[in-house]
C-alpha cells in the first residue's frame, strides 16, 4: 500500500492471515484482556500470534522473524499509544492494520474504549470498520554517502543533545537548498499523525492527519526567530550537525534509535508505506481533539 492512498471501508481479513496482539506490558489488566481477546479470536477459528518482546499468550503462536510477520493481517492493541507505536515499530514498515484500544491515559493513536473491544473486533471482522491511512516518515542516516541507518516513523523523529550541557548546532537542507541554520536543544520533525504528541508540547502546529505535510519544531531555540516550519511532504529534507565535536540522539517514536556526529547527514522523505488505523465509520478528527486535548474548550 503506498503513500496518498484513500481511506478503504469493507475490509476484511483474509483468511491465511493471522492476527497478532500487543499488549501493554506493564498491566496486568492488559495480559488479562489479551487472554480474553485471543480466547475470543481462536473461538471463532482464526490463528492468533503474540507479538515479539512480551510473553506468549496462553494458546497462540510467537512471531520470531520475518516469516510470521508477513503472515499477519491485523494487529489488535491493547494499551496505549506507546504500545501502538510499539506494534508499528514491530512491523517493519508493513502496511498491516492496527485496531487500537485505549489502556494508557491519552490515546490519540489508540481511539476505541476498551469496554467496546469485542463488538469493535467483530465489527472489524465483518468488514463494517474503515481503514484510514496515515503518512510515514523515512529516515536515513548517511555517513560519507553511504547508508548506515534507515528508520520508518508513524509520529516522528527527533535530533536532541541528549545529555550533552551546550546546545546542537543544526542546518537544515530543503531539496538541497539551506533552510536555516538554529542552535537549539533538539529538533522534532512530525508527521501529521505525529502533531499532537512532542510536537504539540514544543509549540508546534496541530496538523490534520490527511495534510500531505511535515512540521520542523526547534526544541528550546537560541533565537526568538526560529519558529516551527511546515513542508510538503514530497519534499527531501536533511539536517547536518556543524561543529566538529558535536553529538546528538537520534530517536524514532520516542525511542532513541543511535548517536549522531557532524560526520552524518540525516535524510528525510515521506515513506513508501501508509500506515492503516481501524477506525469507526463516523470517526471525526475534530471530536478527538475536543475529547483528548480538550480543544477550543473555555472552561
Amino acid at each position: 500500500m503506498t503513500a496518498n492512498a484513500k481511506p478503504k471501508s469493507k475490509w476484511t481479513l483474509n483468511p491465511d492471515h493471522s492476527i497478532a496482539i500487543v499488549y501493554r506490558l506493564e498491566t496486568a489488566q492488559a495480559v488479562s484482556l489479551a487472554k480474553k481477546v485471543a480466547e475470543y479470536l481462536k473461538d471463532q477459528g482464526h490463528d492468533v500470534m503474540t507479538a515479539p518482546d512480551q510473553k506468549l499468550i496462553p494458546g497462540t503462536k510467537a512471531i520470531k522473524g520475518a516469516r510470521q510477520l508477513d503472515k499477519v493481517g491485523l494487529v489488535i492493541v491493547l494499551g496505549g499509544d506507546g504500545t501502538y507505536l510499539r506494534a508499528v515499530r514491530n512491523l517493519e514498515g508493513r502496511s498491516v492494520p492496527i485496531l487500537g484500544f485505549n489502556m494508557g491515559s491519552l490515546g490519540f493513536l489508540t481511539a476505541h474504549p476498551v469496554d467496546s473491544v469485542f463488538a469493535t473486533i467483530d465489527a472489524t471482522l465483518k468488514g463494517k470498520m474503515d481503514l484510514r491511512p496515515r503518512s510515514m516518515i523515512f529516515a536515513k542516516i548517511l555517513r560519507k554517502g553511504k547508508v548506515r541507518n534507515e528508520y520508518h516513523a508513524l509520529n516522528d523523529v527527533v535530533i536532541e543533545r541528549g545529555s550533552m550541557s551546550q546546545l546542537i548546532n543544526t542546518a537544515i537542507y530543503s531539496e538541497k537548498f539551506l533552510v536555516s541554520e538554529v542552535k537549539a536543544d533538539g529538533f522534532i520533525v512530525a508527521s501529521p499523525s505525529g502533531s499532537t504528541a512532542y510536537n504539540l508540547a514544543a509549540g508546534g502546529p496541530i496538523l490534520h492527519p490527511e495534510s500531505p505535510v511535515f512540521v520542523v519544531t526547534p526544541v528550546a531555540p537560541h533565537s526568538l526567530t526560529s519558529r516551527p516550519l511546515i513542508f510538503p511532504d514530497n519534499k527531501e529534507l536533511s539536517f547536518k550537525l556543524d561543529g566538529k565535536t558535536q553529538k546528538a540522539h537520534f530517536i524514532v517514536d520516542g525511542q532513541k534509535m543511535t548517536e549522531i556526529t557532524a560526520d552524518d547527514e540525516v535524510v528525510l522523505t515521506r515513506s513508501c508505506y501508509d500506515h492503516w488505523m481501524v477506525r469507526q465509520p463516523d470517526h471525526n478528527f475534530f471530536h478527538l481533539l475536543r475529547e483528548k486535548l480538550k480543544f477550543g474548550d473555555r472552561n
